[in-house]
């Protein structure tokens, strides 16, 4: 349980934090709260020989009203984005999948750009997210670019942020009249979920996003197209796992996350009204 060796860079700023990540490539990490990448390097199944701490970077901390979307940064932390007026106002879904993410503590130190950076399937915020169609502002040493919330997660633990890139932004589509619903099955409060579904409803568009499902986090796009074209909240919650690969572990098989899938699935239709 104890890290290998190594070396600590506490960046000032975004700039400089892209710098060294150009310094020293794939050996270099960005630690944010630390609730991911730590207990990886504990295990020691992360070694990376350079953390580059941007904790303290204030000017990515932030929640703004930017027209059509919200703007968040990307080191809000947790429940800064649970408890947020804005959130609540115009992205209920994401405060309250936010709000199911680990315990207080963690809450209280996880940020937004590092549970989406982490790519982490069993993630409830990145589920969210999808439903939302959310856009990902990442800036590396070129610049700026956003990058799609559907295109961003591209294998287990794998983004398509390149090495020189720090993600500085979310932007979420507002949605202030929307329905929404996040189910999550797990064994223990504050477990990571077995399964877990966000559901948004917004007038004819309804966007699925599935936890635990893939090695990806999930888009259910079957259960979307099925509800454009007139099925009922069963008959597409049928299909939530269509093109998943839900994985098999000690706490669940695929059949059984399959299963819970297409329950989850029914109950947020149903909860947000369809």
């Amino acid at each position: 349980m104890i890290p290998a060796a190594f070396d600590f860079i506490r960046a000032d700023s975004v700039e400089a934090a892209i710098a060294a990540l150009a310094e020293h490539g794939d050996d270099a990490k960005l630690l944010a709260g630390g609730h991911s990448l730590l207990p990886l390097m504990k295990f020691r199944l992360a070694t990376p020989g350079v953390l580059v701490d941007i904790g303290r970077l204030d000017e990515l901390s932030y929640v703004r009203d930017a027209g059509d979307h919200l703007a968040i940064g990307a080191l809000t932390r947790h429940r800064s984005v649970e408890t947020d007026a804005l959130v609540l106002a115009n992205a209920g879904l994401l405060a309250d999948a936010t709000h199911n993410v680990g315990d207080p503590q963690v809450r209280h130190r996880g940020t937004i750009g590092g549970a989406i950076a982490h790519g982490d399937p069993a993630s409830d915020i990145p589920s969210a997210l999808l439903a939302l169609g959310a856009t990902v502002i990442a800036r590396g040493p070129d610049g700026e670019r956003a990058i799609a919330i559907d295109e961003f997660f591209t294998g287990f633990l794998e983004t398509d942020l390149v090495e020189t890139e720090v993600v500085t932004e979310i932007r979420v589509p507002k949605a202030p009249g929307a329905r929404w619903s996040f189910q999550k099955f797990n064994r223990r409060a504050q477990d990571w979920a077995i399964v877990g579904a966000s559901v948004l409803v917004d007038g004819a568009r309804v966007g699925v996003g599935l936890v635990n499902m893939h090695p990806t986090p999930f888009r259910a796009v079957a259960v979307e197209a099925a509800l454009r074209e007139g099925a009922d909240a069963a008959s597409a919650a049928a299909m939530a796992a269509d093109g998943a690969e839900p994985p098999a572990d000690l706490h669940a098989d695929a059949e059984y996350r399959s299963h819970l899938a297409r329950v989850l699935v029914r109950r947020g239709l149903e909860a947000a009204g369809r």
